[in-house]
């Protein structure tokens, strides 16, 4: 095969093609038009005398002449990446980038919202694009390309990916001001009389941590509703006489309407590692925007919302 005219453009639509087995949501990966993406796809069935992708129930389906490609297309496209990576260094103020981030909606609103906007300043050229997490389905994303970068508990990383220990939190209980469990110190007693708003991000749970902390000392709460996120049970708190416990570091610039409280119980915390894949492992870009995330939770340190 003659490469010298070859658009190599089309390897990288392959293996969009490969990855989503979708027309629409490859060509959205690429930021091309679903026409464009269609173009290239005969394209690359004229170069390699195959129809690479038939029509299927939910989607396309590769041929064995596809799925043959696959793995050794990705091999040498993430090798030509890594050359290209290596060759120059990676300049914020000039070079673009687009980032795919996995996370949870409390890393999105307590950490992310603040490094993105500060990162406009610094990497004018860096797009981030944010998804909701799906541990299940990490590794399979991060393998694809689908995405970069992820924040998980490190309990559910997966042991082919790489990760690096981000930052501990801890609870702290809010009440809307003028509750009238805001006017006296809360005993355990009295947190457990009240009712109580959580957060169960699989759904439909009623019980945390803090109920197995309750039970030891022979306590057990009313936990009326059950959300799939803080930012609903922020909410829910300052328009009622619910009470929650939330994450500290989700209290920075929202305490509006809450008098935050220190447990009386002692309720477990939790860590967050930042999770990535081998591919991105040394693109000098990736490396740049994980320090920087790294140091900006470092200077938020002991930033976080405190009781009042």
């Amino acid at each position: 095969m003659n490469t010298s005219r070859m658009d190599f453009n089309l390897l990288v639509t392959l293996e969009a093609l490969l990855a989503e087995r979708n027309v629409s949501r490859a060509a959205q990966r690429l930021h091309i038009s679903q026409p464009a993406l269609s173009s290239r796809l005969n394209r690359l069935r004229a170069l390699f005398g195959d129809e690479l992708f038939i029509p299927g129930h939910r989607g396309m389906m590769p041929t064995a002449m596809a799925l043959e490609l696959e793995e050794p297309l990705r091999a040498a496209l993430d090798q030509l990446r890594g050359v290209v990576a290596a060759a120059r260094a990676f300049d914020p103020s000039r070079d673009r980038l687009v980032v795919n981030i996995a996370a949870s909606d409390y890393m999105q609103a307590a950490v992310l919202l603040d490094f993105m906007l500060a990162l406009r300043q610094e990497a004018p050229g860096v797009r981030i694009a944010l998804r909701h997490i799906d541990p299940a389905r990490l590794g399979e994303q991060m393998e694809q390309g689908a995405v970069d970068l992820a924040f998980l508990t490190p309990d559910l990383v997966a042991e082919t990916l790489r990760f690096r220990p981000l930052l501990a939190e801890r609870y702290a209980l809010v009440v809307r001001k003028g509750h009238p469990a805001a006017r006296r110190g809360i005993s355990s007693q009295a947190f457990s009389e009240l009712d109580h708003v959580i957060v169960s991000p699989r759904g439909g749970g009623f019980s945390t941590a803090a109920d197995d902390v309750l039970e030891s000392m022979h306590l057990k709460r009313n936990v009326a509703m059950s959300a799939s996120s803080f930012l609903f049970v922020l909410d829910a708190v300052r328009r009622s006489d619910l009470a929650a416990l939330v994450p500290a570091r989700l209290l920075r610039n929202r305490t509006g309407g809450l008098r935050v409280l220190e447990p009386p119980i002692p309720v477990p915390g939790f860590a967050v590692s930042m999770v990535w894949h081998d591919r991105a492992h040394r693109d000098l870009a990736q490396r740049w925007l994980r320090q920087r995330l790294i140091d900006h939770v470092a200077a938020g340190e002991g930033q976080a919302g405190a009781p009042a």
